[in-house]
């Protein structure tokens, strides 16, 4: 028999090691908060197949065998049919911060898969006024580490401005006096410089939990609001138009008026002139009865 020196004897159980591990393990399951996840295991098993959390190896969260299927914990379980078919997949009904982590199937007591479940990181645009308080929620007690970043005229900058672990808050100096813990983390009298990107990252995990996205409005923002949005061009157009018809339709009835007055007093001036005539004519003609009766004077000499 062949004996080997120690050093290649451990490479080679090292890479033993290694491969059964890789073997056994798969990428992390990413999901949305408050989605449904799987967990992908494969392996035939005639006898109990258990899910536990990876740390927590005691505490059963779902299991089948040859009868049935169970749920130990709720939210978590497994479907006898696929169980039957080498399927041994885990369900986790509400995908929370909670239930993040590395879990592990075994089958008869020897584990046949370590999967991880990761939450996808929340994303939120804020816009607030100055001197208004930013408060970014942190969502896990787990500690927290809250990143700021920002690109402007002297270039793009990051770093670190507080971390959080249970109750107790470290900040950079420029923080100190602003920040304070509540439910959530506060930074108080917000100026424009606050405007920026700020990440809230599990320290343990090295996991991004939620990217907030930044606004403060400077005054003349606020000047811009209160003004109210812009009119559209075609609101614009369709108030031209009616201006423009309007004055087109007075000046038309300003017409007719004044035409309407001129033709009324010609008529006037018409049918009097017509009355005068016809009372000269009248003293003209008068009855040769009546011209008898008249004294001398008032006959008409023919």
């Amino acid at each position: 028999m062949q004996s080997c020196s120690f050093v290649p004897c451990v490479l080679i159980l090292l890479t033993i090691t290694v491969t059964d591990v890789f073997e056994s393990a798969v990428g992390p399951v990413k999901v949305n908060l408050h989605d449904s996840a799987t967990l992908p295991c494969s392996e035939r098993c005639s006898g109990l197949v258990r899910w536990t959390v990876f740390h927590k190896r005691s505490d059963t969260l779902a299991e089948c065998d040859q009868t049935s299927c169970r749920s130990v914990e709720e939210g978590y379980q497994m479907i006898h049919d696929q169980y039957l078919k080498g399927d041994l997949s885990l369900i986790i009904t509400d995908a929370d911060f909670s239930k993040r982590g590395w879990y592990t199937c075994d089958c008869a007591s020897k584990d046949v898969c370590d999967v991880q479940i990761q939450i996808k990181p929340l994303k939120t645009p804020i816009q607030i006024k100055p001197s208004e308080s930013l408060v970014l929620d942190l969502h896990i007690p787990d500690p927290v580490e809250v990143i700021y970043s920002t690109t402007d005229a002297t270039g793009p900058s990051s770093g670190q401005i507080c971390t959080v672990d249970g109750r107790s808050t470290q900040c950079e100096p420029e923080y100190t006096q602003r920040a304070s813990l509540t439910s959530a983390l506060e930074l108080r009298g917000a100026t424009s410089s606050d405007s920026g990107v700020y990440t809230v990252m599990d320290k343990r995990n090295e996991e991004v939990i939620h990217i907030y996205t930044v606004t403060v409005q400077d005054h003349s923002s606020d000047l811009d609001t209160d003004r109210g949005p812009p009119i559209p061009v075609w609101v614009i157009i369709v108030l031209a138009v009616m201006g423009t018809a309007f004055l087109t339709v007075t000046v038309v009835l300003v017409v007719l008026v004044v035409v309407n007055v001129r033709l009324k007093r010609e008529k006037n001036t018409v049918e009097t002139n017509k009355g005068s005539d016809s009372t000269e004519e009248e003293k003209l003609n008068v009855h040769p009865a009546v011209e008898r009766s008249l004294p001398p004077k008032h006959r008409t000499c023919t």
